[in-house]
Formats: structure tokens, C-alpha cells, sequence
């Protein structure tokens, strides 16, 4: 099987933190992970050096070209979010995408994929600075600045700079698996996957709460109990606080609600079990505490735009 090609534009003015991201996760090769990894090329605009913040410069061989015929092409924050993107890069997006390519964004670079007009349609997001902006400047865009990435089929777009690394290791996870993407994520020393959105992260004149730990608490109390019945008054009463108090703390703390958290929990505590047994959906709904198989796909299709039947065959084949 010939290995998944991925692309990321470097651009005059950049930080090397979110290319960085890019090549650790899709361009070194984990000698122990059995499976053919990803071919990374890194790609400019124009041929001449590009400035990295810092005094450094960075140097490729390749172009818009190469950008354009990888199988996933990323985009980084772009330098300025109120300067025009180049009629060039607008051409190679638009490229990309009419030969089927997968177009991901990292924090502000969602503002080059709008321009292409690729996200017309979409649900998208990115850094919270930016989410207004950009939902003003592309009406026609879907702009959900909660959440720290979206998965919107062959348009993926991440919150702030770090979230790209929570996009990048979800990109590992639909292409090889739970199981892969594990393993990098232990690599790399973070979590497979990073709870609450970006509303957590939002600057806000408040002091620290002692609160935000029981919320915490009761988070960590509920994943242990995902087979079990769990209702927001439970969960409250772990963090010793009424419901209502404890849906406000937890709304803040999560960007979510205690119920839709719970069913994002209970659907990616589903995954290994599709992937590594031969457990029939029907049991794997109940282990992981969903009320029946009809409830269970639904909610995995949403979380996962797959039925869980074609996502066993997908990742048990990989």
C-alpha cells in the first residue's frame, strides 16, 4: 500500500511551532508502529527562502505545485488575517480540492481556506480571536468557535496553534486507528485526545476557581462509570454542588454541556473496542453505557460521521 502523502505551507513570517507539529506527527517514522506512515513535504509559495520568526530561514525545493497533489494538504495560521491570500495559493487550494485532496487548517490559516471558497457550506473554526472575524468576512461559512477542531469530512479545520496537534494526532486516528494513534500520542507525551473546547482556554476576568476542581473530580468520577447509568445530578452531587451551579461550572470548565460530554465519552470509549474485538455492536453499545444500539449509532454517526459497523470494517482492514 503506497503511503498517504501530506503537504504544509510554509510561509515569510512564520513561527516554526505548527510546522513542527506537522512534521512530528506526519513526517518522522516510528520504527515500532507497523504500518507505512505518511511521506511529508514541506512547501512555499516562491522559491526563495522564507523568513522564521526568530532570524532563522527555511528553505524547499518545493512548491504549489507540491502543495496541491498531496492526499491531505495542511495550512498553517497565516501571517496577517487582514491581508488578501495570494491568487497563487488560492489557485493550489482550489487544486487540491478538485482532485479529492483532504484540506486541514491550523488556527488562523482557516482564513486561506475560506478565501478559496472551501469552506462555503462547512462547519469550521479556529482561534477564538479570530472566530467573529472570520464569521463576518465569510458569511457563508459555518463558524463554530467552540470546539478545538472539526471534522467536517475532506475539510478539517483546528482551533489555536496547539490544537493542531489535537487535529493532527485525530487525522492519525481516522487513517490507522485507535490503536496507532495511541502509541504516537505516548511518543509524543500528550493525551490522545484533549476534553473540553476552547471556551476553557478563553481569556475571562476571573480569578481561579477552587470549583473548576470538583467539576474535574466528578469528570474523572463519571469516565471510570461509563457502563453505568450517570445523570447530571449525580455528577453534581460528586462535585458538591446543586445541578444548576454544577451545569454553569461545567459549561465554563468543558465548553460543553455534562450529557454531550458524557456521549462524546462513551463514543471514543467505543473505538477500541470496535477495533480490537469481534464484540457485537449491540454489547459494545451497553458496555460503554448507551441506552440501546439504535441510540449508540446514532450518536456515533454524529461524532463520527461513520455508522460503527463500517468503522470496525474500516479499522480492523487497516
Amino acid at each position: 500500500m503506497a503511503a498517504p502523502t501530506v503537504s504544509v505551507l510554509a510561509y515569510d513570517g512564520m513561527t516554526a511551532f505548527e510546522t513542527g507539529i506537522v512534521t512530528e506527527v506526519f513526517g518522522l517514522v516510528w520504527p515500532d508502529i507497523d504500518t507505512p506512515w505518511y511521506e511529508l513535504t514541506i512547501c512555499t509559495e516562491r522559491p526563495e527562502p522564507v523568513r522564521v520568526v526568530g532570524g532563522a530561514t527555511l528553505t524547499t525545493p518545493h512548491g504549489l505545485d507540491a502543495l496541491a497533489a498531496a492526499d491531505t494538504v495542511i495550512v498553517p495560521s497565516v501571517h496577517d488575517v487582514d491581508a488578501p491570500v495570494s491568487p497563487e495559493l488560492v489557485a493550489a487550494l482550489r487544486l487540491a480540492a478538485s482532485r479529492g485532496a483532504r484540506l486541514v487548517s491550523i488556527c488562523s490559516g482557516a482564513f486561506a481556506l475560506a478565501a478559496a471558497g472551501l469552506l462555503d457550506g462547512h462547519r469550521a473554526t479556529t482561534h477564538w480571536r479570530y472566530a467573529e472575524r472570520l464569521r463576518r468576512r465569510y458569511p457563508a461559512v459555518d463558524v463554530d468557535p467552540s470546539p478545538l477542531y472539526v471534522d467536517d469530512g475532506d475539510v478539517l479545520t483546528s482551533a489555536g496553534c496547539a490544537a493542531g496537534l489535537d487535529l493532527s494526532l485525530h487525522i492519525v486516528r481516522r487513517d490507522f486507528g485507535a490503536a496507532v494513534v495511541n502509541a504516537v500520542a505516548r511518543r509524543l507525551v500528550v493525551a490522545p485526545h484533549r476534553e473540553g473546547g476552547q471556551a476553557q482556554y478563553i481569556e475571562a476576568p476571573v480569578t481561579a476557581d477552587p470549583d473548576d476542581n470538583r467539576v474535574a473530580t466528578s469528570m474523572a468520577w463519571a469516565r471510570d462509570r461509563l457502563a453505568e447509568p450517570i445523570t447530571v445530578e449525580a455528577m453534581a452531587r460528586v462535585a458538591l454542588m446543586s445541578p444548576r451551579t454544577y451545569l454553569r461550572h461545567f459549561g465554563r470548565c468543558a465548553g460543553t454541556s455534562p450529557l454531550r460530554w458524557l456521549i462524546d465519552q462513551r463514543v471514543r470509549a467505543s473505538l477500541p473496542l470496535l477495533e480490537a474485538t469481534t464484540m457485537p455492536v449491540e454489547r459494545i453499545a451497553s458496555a460503554v453505557g448507551f441506552e440501546s444500539p439504535i441510540t449508540f449509532r446514532h450518536h456515533f454517526q454524529a461524532a463520527m460521521h461513520t455508522a460503527p459497523s463500517a468503522y470496525r470494517r474500516t479499522f480492523r482492514g487497516a
